[in-house]
C-alpha cells in the first residue's frame, strides 16, 4: 500500500520505519532533514510539502504537536486538502483537540476527503518497537479497511466511536497516566522521607492492587534517576490543557486533572519541561526537601 506519512518527529519516525519495515511505500514529508535522510534511506520517497505527498497517496497518516499543526497540514497552504483527491483519507494519529478534530473533519469533507482520528499512548519506546495502543474515531467502515495497516505500528487498534472519539480516548489515557504518576511521586518521596527505602517499598506494591503499567514504567525512572524523555513534560502539559478544554466545554469536573497540571506548570517554571513526565517526582522533592532514590 502506498502510505503518505507527515510529521517525523520523536513518535513520527519509528511509527514510519514500521511502516516501511513492513513492506508499505511511503512518501515522506518534514522539516527534519535528518530524520528525512533515515526514512528514504529505508527506500521512502520524500516529498517537499502534504499537498505533494497527498497527490500520491490514498491514505495520509499525520503525526503532529498539536491542533494548529494538525489544521495547517490538513488545510493550509500546500497542506492535504490541495493535494488530494475525492476518497482520499486522512489518518491523524496526533493527539489534539476533539473538539478541533471534528472541525477539522467537516472541512475536509467538502472536498470528499475522509478523516479518522487515531491518536497512540505508549510512548517512544513502543513507537519503536511497534507495539502502541491506538484509539480510533470515525466512520467504522474506515476502521476495519485501515485495522491492520494501524497494526503494523500498535499491539492494539481500538475502535471508540465517531469522528474526536479517538481523541476524547487518547485525554482520559493522558489524565489517568499523569494522576498515576503524581500518586506514586506522593508515596515514594513520602515512603523516603520516612525512612523506608522506596525501592524496597516500590518492590513490594507493584504485585498488588496498586501494581500498574505506570508505576512499572516510571518508578524504575526515578529510582534510576533516569529522566530522558519518553514522553516530555511539556507534551504532557499541551494534553492536559486540552483535557481541561474540552471537560469544561461539556462541564465535566476534572478537579485532579488541575492539580497535576498545575505541578506540571510549576515544574515548567523550574525549567523541566523537556524531561520525562516521571519528573513529576521532582515537584515532590522540592517540597519535601528529599530525593528518592534507593
Amino acid at each position: 500500500m502506498k502510505v503518505g506519512f507527515v510529521g517525523l518527529g520523536i513518535m513520527g519516525k519509528p511509527m514510519s520505519k514500521n511502516l516501511v519495515k513492513a513492506g508499505h511505500n511511503l512518501v515522506v514529508c518534514d522539516f527534519n532533514k535528518e530524520a528525512v535522510a533515515e526514512l528514504t534511506a529505508l527506500g521512502a520517497k520524500e516529498e517537499k510539502n502534504a499537498a505533494a505527498v497527498a497527490k500520491e497517496c490514498d491514505v495520509i497518516i499525520t503525526m503532529l504537536p498539536n491542533s494548529p499543526h494538525v489544521r495547517a497540514v490538513a488545510l493550509g497552504e500546500g497542506g492535504i486538502m490541495e493535494g488530494a483527491q475525492e476518497g482520499t483519507v486522512l489518518i491523524d494519529m496526533s493527539s489534539i483537540d476533539p473538539v478541533e478534530s471534528k472541525a477539522i473533519g467537516a472541512e475536509l469533507a467538502k472536498k470528499g476527503i475522509e478523516m479518522l482520528d487515531a491518536p497512540v499512548s505508549g510512548g517512544e519506546p513502543k513507537a519503536i518497537d511497534g507495539t502502541l495502543s491506538v484509539m480510533v474515531g470515525g466512520k467504522k467502515d474506515l476502521f476495519d479497511k485501515y485495522y491492520d495497516l494501524l497494526m503494523v505500528m500498535a499491539g492494539s487498534t481500538v475502535y471508540v466511536g465517531e469522528l474526536g472519539a479517538g481523541n476524547i480516548a487518547k485525554l482520559s489515557n493522558q489524565m489517568i497516566v499523569a494522576l498515576n504518576i503524581a500518586a506514586m511521586s506522593e508515596a515514594l518521596t513520602l515512603a523516603k522521607k520516612a525512612g523506608a527505602d522506596p525501592e524496597l517499598v516500590y518492590q513490594a506494591i507493584r504485585g498488588g492492587l496498586a501494581g500498574s503499567t505506570v508505576l512499572d514504567a516510571k518508578a524504575p525512572m526515578v529510582l534510576n534517576r533516569n529522566f530522558k524523555p519518553g514522553f516530555r513534560i511539556e507534551l504532557h502539559i499541551k494534553d492536559l490543557t486540552n483535557a481541561l478544554n474540552a471537560a469544561h466545554t461539556v462541564t465535566a469536573p476534572v478537579p485532579l486533572t488541575s492539580q497535576v497540571m498545575e505541578m506540571m506548570q510549576a515544574l515548567k517554571a523550574d525549567g523541566y519541561e523537556k524531561e520525562d513526565h516521571a519528573s513529576l517526582v521532582k515537584y515532590y522533592e522540592k517540597v519535601a526537601n528529599v530525593t528518592v532514590e534507593s
